[in-house]
């Protein structure tokens, strides 16, 4: 009895100094951030607009309110607020004129209808392309540890790729790419990358909703705007000339007219065995120019000087872009506000800074990153773990903060994507003193842990994780999670409705902020270096820097 007496005392003491240490955070001044950033008046949060501005102005008073230093580009020996950020923005002049010929019929093609084009990223300033072949190349995957191949050294050269989107085993959830869990050969960017390397001249990705996980309104705003890249070498080795979505109906009519069967060809596809099959009597022809230019966007970086180990670092990362002005919604909306995707990250990081200036100094130092373009690429983030602000070797660790639920509180909590590192135990580990558990990333198929800036340090090593909120509600269970989470990806994600609401309670999100204060806090704390599981793909390029962290 008195070993199970002092057992509840040791635990009253842990809740009583967890509370003492841990500060509140006030749902109502969440809430305002919020809706100050995703307001029209912020025109979508668009990089290099008038919108940036505003943007990294309102950050910047923030932060210097709260007592921060600046944390970006050193200019004279000094800090500033901001790490410049040289773009290449991309935009198509005018309408572009799209079309196909089959069987010496042309049909013309709509922008945003069935097909939504994206702006040349090759460098191109204006696109012609006038009857080119159609190749169906599979799922356009070339892995050679998994001795698979789709191209089988097809001549691409002067031709249009046709390919699916996902994996080979996304529908059988079984096979060489890992089941139902999306690898880095299912996104729509690689299918790009590796068509450019294939010597394509363009590239049409087959929509399909379930596969992508997203409906063909969040590809067509995606992907007819102002497209942006990081300022490379040589772009067209990225970059095919065309790169496109096109309509699965449009697809499958295509291979009709073809002698082909879409559904047989995609059961192909998934096999080791599958050839390229060119869609006999059939082209496609673009013709439109870019206005292509180099602009600089920016992140913001606020920054706690560590006390102790002022060179060892702990980062909080979110994206504060959006996609900002574009096609108009059937109520004649074109200001994408992105409230939730990502004023909510945005704003929390401004909620933890000034958490964090009102605690004791840490023992490291802490970044408050607000990144650029992530909406175009994770470009801000790419450019940072690039060309880093802080040595990569010595950071602690990434804690990025992408699309928070603004509703009530969640028993569970996620991350995107299903790696394992260090990082997401001590994650799980403080979750549980709220009672929270981990519950894996519910749909790994839609390959999210790609698709938010902690990847662009995990893949140079760094131990990164995107926290997501729980989908078990306190108040509706796993019932009102999942539909409100299903109604926003179907109605709001990267829609002009994704705006700021009177009835967000803001309470589950003040909580989260508890959780993560509470392990960015012990990081900075401790001597504690996180790192990647051993068979994790990311391990040895956080090895290679180890001798930083002696």
């Amino acid at each position: 009895m008195k070993r199970l007496a002092l057992s509840f005392l040791a635990l009253s003491i842990s809740s009583a100094v967890l509370a003492a240490q841990t500060p509140t955070f006030d749902p109502q001044r969440l809430s305002a951030d919020v809706k100050t950033l995703s307001s029209d008046a912020f025109e979508g949060r668009g990089p290099a607009t008038a919108g940036e501005s505003k943007t990294i102005d309102y950050l910047i008073a923030q932060y210097k309110a709260a007592g921060l230093q600046p944390g970006g580009d050193l200019k004279n020996g000094k800090r500033e607020w901001t790490q410049a950020v040289p773009l290449l923005r991309a935009e198509i002049v005018g309408t572009p004129a799209l079309s196909l010929k089959v069987g010496g019929k042309e049909e013309k093609l709509t922008q945003g209808e069935q097909i939504a084009v994206r702006a040349a990223m090759d460098g191109s300033k204006a696109v012609s392309i006038k009857d080119a072949p159609l190749v169906f190349v599979g799922y356009g995957v070339k892995a050679p540890e998994r001795h698979w191949d789709d191209f089988k050294g097809v001549d691409l050269h002067g031709k249009i790729a046709v390919v699916l989107v996902n994996d080979p085993d996304f529908e059988t959830g079984q096979g060489d790419f890992g089941g139902k869990a999306m690898t880095y050969y299912g996104r729509w960017t690689y299918k790009y990358e590796e068509a450019a390397r294939q010597g394509a001249a363009g590239v049409l990705i087959v929509h399909e909703t379930e596969p992508a996980s997203y409906g063909w309104n969040t590809v067509k705003n995606s992907n007819t705007n102002a497209m942006f890249d990081i300022v490379r070498d040589k772009p067209s080795a990225t970059h095919p000339q065309v790169e496109a979505w096109i309509q699965r109906d449009l697809a499958v009519n295509l291979f009709k007219q073809a002698g082909l069967d879409f559904d047989a060809l995609k059961k192909q596809a998934q096999t080791r065995d599958f050839k390229p099959v060119t869609l006999k009597g059939e082209t496609f022809s673009a013709s439109y120019k870019v206005d292509s230019k180099v602009i600089t966007s920016h992140n913001v970086a606020g920054r706690i000087e560590g006390g102790k180990r002022p060179d060892e670092t702990v980062i909080y990362s979110a994206h504060w872009d959006h996609l900002g002005v574009g096609e108009p919604d059937a109520k004649g909306d074109r200001i994408y506000n992105g409230a939730v995707d990502n004023a909510t990250g945005t704003a929390a990081l401004v909620e933890l800074a000034r958490a964090f200036k009102n605690a004791p100094k840490p023992e490291r130092s802490i970044v408050f990153l607000n990144v650029t373009a992530e909406e175009k690429g994770l470009l801000g983030s790419e450019y940072y773990a690039a060309n880093p602000l802080y040595p990569l070797g010595k950071t602690v660790g990434v804690i990025n903060l992408d699309a928070l639920d603004p509703h009530g509180p969640a028993r569970n909590f996620t991350i995107s994507g299903s790696a394992k590192l260090d990082l997401l135990d001590d994650l799980i580990a403080t979750a549980k003193r709220w009672n929270l558990v981990y519950a894996a990333d519910p749909k790994p198929e839609a390959g999210h842990f790609f698709r938010s800036d902690h990847f662009s340090f995990a893949k140079r090593g760094v131990p990164a994780i995107s926290f997501g909120s729980g989908n078990d509600w306190v108040d509706g269970g796993l019932a009102a999670g999942k539909k409100a989470e299903d109604e926003y990806t179907d109605k709001h994600y990267h829609q002009p409705s994704d705006e700021w609401e009177a009835g967000w309670s803001f309470t589950g999100m003040a909580r989260d902020l508890q959780i993560l204060y509470t392990l960015g806090s012990e990081l900075a704390n401790s001597n504690q270096w996180p790192d990647w599981s051993k068979d994790s793909e990311f391990r040895a390029a956080r090895d290679k820097t180890a001798s930083d962290r002696k």
